[in-house]
């Protein structure tokens, strides 16, 4: 049986187990090696066009050129200020429709969520119990009348009678009595024939105004009970009302203005978008202001009439209302996209007459409505000179205040029209 031989001393294995690490060593060093002189390379191959690019600017004579940025002149102009609040659209006129007599319905004449008139046909109630009651209410008419007539007649020869003592005056009283009554009963037959006439036709469930129809809450066959079934809602279409809550302050100041301009209170226009409309292309007009301010909010209800010719306007759609807050006043406006932000400062950059790109801190006010324009214009409250050159594109080439920069006029257009400011 074959055996390995141990090793003599511990000097032998210690011998053995530094060459293994020394050979491991040398591969690493190798391998590093290699590794080193192919970065080397890639940094030497990336150098070589930057040298040249180097070489060609320094061939050039000069430095990095200063950079175009588009510049334009602060504009003075009237604002006409606005206030936006949240609303809801309503209808003027919302019904819901409950038959006045009880009854099994009959038919439905009308399609859901079609226009109607006022008057139209909608539901239809089984007549047959109140034309029956109709006839009886008829024959009893009738009877009273008989009766009515053979008390006058009776009446008629008491009084002969009574002339020449052949009655008595109590039989005389008593006729004249039981005309009196016969007549109270043609009354109470006439009012019930027109109370009978009065439930046959509330059988018809009639539109009570027009507008848009919902879909029916009872079909044919169900019991529909007077004054207590919803059959069906309806709203009137042809204008709406937008409800909105004004702040207190905003209303303090719609308040004053309205009495320096002599006007009274819910005299005032309002613009108004709804959905994904441009701009706010509808006005309508304040009618309603509430009578007091509401202590959990700290707002007041307000409601505007807006026409809606075309039907667009629903019930119950989110609104942005427009109010006239201040009025008209002029204001120094430049381009939105100018303004910068610095944390919670905002700011701009303006060319000084050596060319330079110079900050300044702003104070700003609401963005000025340039509808169709193609751009918005902010209101600066503080911190701009009228004489100022904003540079509005080209502010990504300013790496710190002061740069050199090539100024080339923009182009803005001027409104004719005041600006509507909305805060």
């Amino acid at each position: 049986m074959a055996t390995t031989k141990p090793f003599r001393d511990c000097s032998q294995v210690t011998a053995v187990s530094q060459f293994h690490r020394y050979r491991s060593l040398e591969m690493k060093l190798r391998h590093n090696n290699v590794w080193l002189g192919l970065q080397l390379l890639c940094v030497a191959a990336a150098a070589m066009p930057l040298a040249g690019c180097n070489s060609s600017v320094a061939s050039g004579g000069g430095g990095m050129p200063a950079p175009e940025v588009m510049v334009s002149e602060v504009q003075e102009r009237d604002v006409h200020s606005w206030d936006e609040f949240n609303g809801r659209v309503s209808a003027i006129d919302s019904v819901a429709v409950r038959p006045r007599v009880s009854g099994y319905i009959e038919r439905m004449a009308f399609k859901e969520g079609d226009e109607v008139k006022k008057g139209d046909l909608l539901f239809l109630v089984d007549q047959r119990p109140y034309q029956a009651e109709l006839h009886n209410v008829s024959a009893r008419l009738e009877h009273a009348r008989t009766a009515a007539e053979l008390a006058s007649a009776q009446v008629d020869r008491a009084q002969t009678l009574i002339g020449v003592n052949a009655i008595s005056r109590e039989e005389f009283d008593n006729r004249k009595a039981a005309l009196a009554q016969a007549n109270s009963d043609v009354h109470s037959a006439e009012a019930a024939l027109a109370k009978a006439k009065l439930d046959l036709s509330f059988t018809e469930v009639r539109a009570p105004v027009a507008g848009r129809v919902s879909s029916a809450l009872l079909t044919v066959g169900n019991l529909a009970q007077a004054d207590q079934s919803v059959l069906t809602t309806l709203v009137s279409q042809n204008a709406m009302y937008v409800y909105f809550d004004c702040d207190e302050k905003s209303y303090q100041r719609y308040q004053s203005r309205l009495q320096n301009s002599g006007k009274r209170s819910g005299s005032d226009f309002v613009r108004v978008n709804v959905a994904n409309e441009v701009d706010f292309p509808r006005t309508g007009k304040v009618d309603f202001l509430d009578n007091r301010i509401d202590p959990n909010t700290g707002t007041i209800r307000i409601r505007a009439v807006l026409p809606n010719a075309d039907k667009t306007l629903t019930p119950g759609m989110y609104a942005r209302v427009k109010l006239d807050g201040s009025g008209q006043f002029k204001a120094m406006v430049i381009d939105d996209k100018a303004v910068l932000t610095d944390q919670d400062k905002k700011f701009i950059y303006v060319v000084s007459k050596d060319n330079k790109a110079m900050r300044k801190d702003l104070v700003l006010g609401p963005l000025v409505d340039e509808s169709g324009q193609g751009h918005a214009m902010r209101v600066v409250r503080s911190g701009l000179d009228p004489n100022d050159q904003v540079i509005v594109s080209g502010t990504l080439k300013i790496f710190y205040p002061g740069m050199p920069v090539k100024p080339v006029r923009a182009t803005l257009n001027t409104a004719a029209n005041p600006a509507s400011v909305a805060k």
